[in-house]
């Protein structure tokens, strides 16, 4: 009875199920993907990608502006540099055809020149004389640019368009404390008597050179006859300089270059701002040439960042997407989705960089404000726009593969969770991305050697990290014994060959970073010990030429006298190149117009039994007391067709004297020392006569040039005290520069480390869960971590070391013209550095397992 009552009696009416949302199957991927991306910027999954890339984007944008802004300044003021718009230079007086010409087109031009000459302040102030450049101008000098005058020491200046009046002359502030004279009082230049009128502020065409580091006097052309200074041997530079419409003044040039072709006029240029300033050619390239390199380092570690932590975003979101598949959301869609809402934070990340740049970049232009002297003109919109390409190019390339692969995610992840992972992106897609990456870093480089070897250097590099990576995860399992070994080292060397995938990861992430640091640390190393090497605290600030034989162990005793030590001392003499070979030298059958100018004149020739310690054989052997042989510097026998052997006859005092090049020596023409063309490798020629040349460092005492020139009036004494504390500040700006852009990288380089570590994070902290619900103890667990971490950091850094080494090689020989010398502490330090880095970074996560109930890791492992 009860059991039929129970069986018809109706069934309890239970809860309702949850209604199944309908299948989104007309979704818009606008709005999944909007979505999407404010969810996971709220919950900070994206934090890592929007740094990566704004890095990048910053380090390449601040370069770009400089740069932009930079040359944009040159091309700006390159003619009031030259004081026209275009400059014949030559070391006679041109043919009237050059001026004839000019007239012809509508050009208007001026004529002046300029030779090296001694100045000399009147009796009445002590009649002391020093080394001048003098320069003879006309009343339209300059046709482009201001001078700048005035009328005390210290006066700013005011611009003219006036010169110096017959009678008078312009000087620099430097000479009146040279010869002791002051603005109205005499000047004597060679017969004549000269008022110093005016002080030179600022002479728009100055340029580079020689005699460009001494005092400038300008005077009227009227007034340089009756000097008596210019003599057939006189050694003068004349200079052309016309300016007008651009279009005419392109048809000069074309003009003036096929007339010195065709007539062969002798000593004959066209000169540009690069000829006209070459003191700081070398200083700007190799600067602009780091700068560009630290970018491109950047940007490069930025990659691996942004590859990294795509992955590890799009593994977070399998499930999700296993769900959306199993709700009925079409692949295209998922597909659609993801990529807009990672153009959307490349776009973003992107503009954040350019932003930061372009901040950026102005310390560049503080930094190197003296240097810049002029306000640079508004930077171009070209680097931003390569700023925003650069980024998008990275999330798209980099971080948008792996996350599209959650399109494809099956639906089957819902119950079986170890299905549908993310696999490494098709070789075509990596291919094609790395391609396109590689050709921007190429671009903004600025240089396709040095930006082959960085980019190229890095691909080898990471191949290699991980080849020798698998490798070594092969190896180790096989030399680990289970029976004798510690549990610590047992279990984390199962860790590492359970999962050799991560193992390569993270090892190649972190050798890639630690590459770029370590390669950045020995470039800027070498750059700085260069620049310092040039210009050293102690560098010579004081050149003596004419010291007679006589002279020579007075002058020395005087000089030791004022405890002046290891002075630089050589004997010095004048020749001709007359044959090669015994073949008379034909000027007309070299290859370069440099070559032919300089066997036109004559060359300063010194002996010394031993070579030189500033100049580096580069071929052949410095034979002391070889008789017969010489020493020539490397780029005169490249410009003369020069090799080991050839025999050369110079005609010295009149006389004959022959001798076979023996060895070829690297001159470093802007150092402070004395340096020669070709060197005889003997203590005496006894049949030559010869004057002395010293170089040396001038004590603090005050009137010791005074007093030098007085006890030894006939010699000639320049000062390049001045010129070497501008130099040395001009460098000093420079390395800041370079510094300033360093920690971007450093950054860029941290990054990279941060993500590498965390890209296991999940994975280790499951473990590490499950080895705590099974009983390991806390020691035991830091043991393991510390192994594995260890392991990995020590490869990884050992790894870079001698990547880092290999890379600076090539860079130093082929791209800066370092001197390079193997830093073999560099793979130990790397080794050191990975080890200690991966175990910082590892170290925060294995504190919060280990502070968290292991029902609640466990928990959150499972999500």
């Amino acid at each position: 009875m009860n059991d039929h009552a129970s069986a018809s009696k109706p069934a309890p009416a239970s809860a309702p199920a949850p209604p199944i949302p309908p299948a989104p199957r007309s979704a818009s991927f606008w709005g999944i993907g909007w979505r999407a991306l404010r969810r996971d910027a709220r919950a900070g999954e994206l934090h890592l990608l929007l740094l990566a890339v704004a890095l990048a984007v910053a380090a390449l944008t601040a370069v770009g502006f400089f740069s932009d802004r930079l040359q944009q300044g040159l091309q700006r003021d390159a003619r009031h540099l030259l004081g026209g718009d275009a400059v014949v230079r030559s070391d006679q007086p041109l043919p009237a055809a050059f001026v004839q010409q000019a007239q012809a087109l509508g050009l208007e031009l001026t004529q002046h020149l300029g030779f090296p000459t001694m100045a000399r302040a009147d009796d009445a102030q002590g009649g002391t004389v020093r080394l001048v450049a003098l320069k003879a101008v006309q009343d339209n000098y300059p046709l482009r640019g201001q001078l700048l005058v005035g009328t005390a020491l210290g006066d700013p200046g005011q611009a003219t368009t006036e010169v110096p009046r017959p009678g008078t002359v312009w000087v620099d502030p430097a000479l009146l404390a040279a010869l002791g004279v002051q603005v109205g009082q005499v000047l004597w230049l060679g017969d004549s008597r000269l008022t110093i009128e005016r002080l030179i502020v600022l002479e728009p065409d100055r340029g580079g050179g020689f005699m460009s580091l001494q005092p400038r006097v300008l005077l009227h052309q009227s007034d340089l006859a009756a000097t008596g200074l210019v003599q057939p041997a006189s050694r003068i530079a004349y200079r052309l300089v016309v300016a007008g419409q651009d279009a005419a003044v392109q048809q000069y040039v074309a003009w003036a270059q096929a007339e010195i072709e065709r007539s062969g006029v002798r000593g004959a240029q066209l000169e540009s701002f690069e000829t006209g300033r070459p003191e700081l050619q070398q200083t700007l390239q190799r600067a602009e040439q780091f700068l560009s390199l630290v970018a491109l380092l950047a940007a490069l570690l930025c990659a691996v960042a942004v590859s990294i932590a795509a992955r590890v975003y799009a593994t977070r979101h399998l499930d999700d997407c296993a769900m959306l598949r199993v709700l009925g959301l079409s692949q295209a869609t998922m597909a659609r989705a993801y990529a807009l809402s990672f153009v959307l934070v490349g776009l973003l990340a992107s503009l954040i960089g350019v932003l930061l740049g372009y901040l950026v970049h102005h310390g560049f232009v503080l930094l190197l404000a003296d240097l810049l002297r002029a306000d640079l003109p508004a930077p171009s919109g070209w680097p931003a726009l390569f700023g925003l390409g650069v980024g998008l190019t990275l999330m798209l390339a980099f971080g948008l593969p792996p996350v599209l692969q959650l399109a494809r995610v099956p639906p089957l992840r819902v119950i079986r969770r170890e299905v549908g992972g993310i696999k490494p992106a098709s070789l075509g897609v990596l291919l094609l991305g790395g391609l396109g990456f590689a050709a921007l870093l190429l671009g903004v480089s600025h240089d396709l050697q040095m930006g082959l070897i960085a980019v190229g250097g890095f691909a080898a590099a990471a191949a290699l990290f991980a080849v020798t990576s698998y490798a070594a995860v092969r190896l180790l399992r096989r030399f680990v014994n289970e029976a004798t070994a510690p549990t610590w080292l047992r279990l984390a060397t199962r860790q590492i060959a359970a999962r050799p995938a991560y193992a390569v990861l993270q090892i190649s992430a972190l050798g890639i970073g630690l590459l770029a640091l370590l390669l950045l640390v020995l470039l800027r190393t070498d750059l700085i010990s260069s620049w310092q090497q040039a210009t050293p605290a102690d560098a010579p600030n004081r050149f003596v030429i004419n010291i007679q034989p006589d002279q020579a162990d007075a002058f020395q005793a005087s000089l030791r006298a004022q405890g002046i030590e290891g002075f630089d001392w050589y004997p010095m003499f004048r020749g001709r190149l007359v044959a090669i070979n015994d073949q008379p030298v034909d000027a007309d059958a070299l290859p370069t117009e440099r070559g032919r100018r300089l066997v036109e004149r004559e060359f300063n020739l010194s002996h010394s039994a031993l070579a030189p310690t500033h100049n580096a054989i580069v071929a052949g052997r410095w034979q002391p007391e070889e008789a017969g042989s010489i020493s020539v510097e490397e780029g005169l026998a490249e410009e003369l067709g020069l090799q080991l052997g050839d025999r050369l006859t110079f005609e010295i005092a009149g006389a004959p004297v022959q001798a076979r090049i023996s060895s070829l020596r690297e001159v470093d023409w802007s150092s402070m020392r004395a340096n020669f063309f070709v060197l005889f490798p003997v203590s005496q020629l006894p049949d030559v006569p010869v004057t002395y040349l010293s170089a040396f460092r001038a004590p603090a005492t005050p009137g010791f040039d005074a007093d030098l020139v007085r006890a030894y009036p006939n010699v000639t004494l320049i000062d390049l005290s001045g010129t070497l504390a501008q130099l040395q500040q001009v460098l000093t700006q420079v390395t800041r520069a370079v510094e300033f852009l360093f920690s971007f990288t450093l950054a860029a380089g941290l990054v990279v480390l941060f993500a590498a570590i965390g890209a296991t994070r999940s994975e280790r902290e499951r473990e590490y869960a499950i080895l705590r619900a099974l009983g390991a103890q806390t020691d035991l667990l830091r043991g393991v971590q510390r192994a594995e971490l260890a392991g990995v950091g020590l490869l990884a850094g050992l790894l870079a070391g001698l990547a880092a080494l290999a890379t600076n090689w090539a860079l130093a020989r082929w791209v800066f013209g370092f001197d390079w010398t193997p830093a073999l502490w560099v793979p130990l330090a790397g080794a050191v550095a990975g080890a200690v880095l991966a175990l910082a970074a590892g170290w925060a996560g294995l504190r919060s397992v280990l502070r968290t109930p292991v029902v609640q890791t466990l928990r959150q492992a499972a999500q």
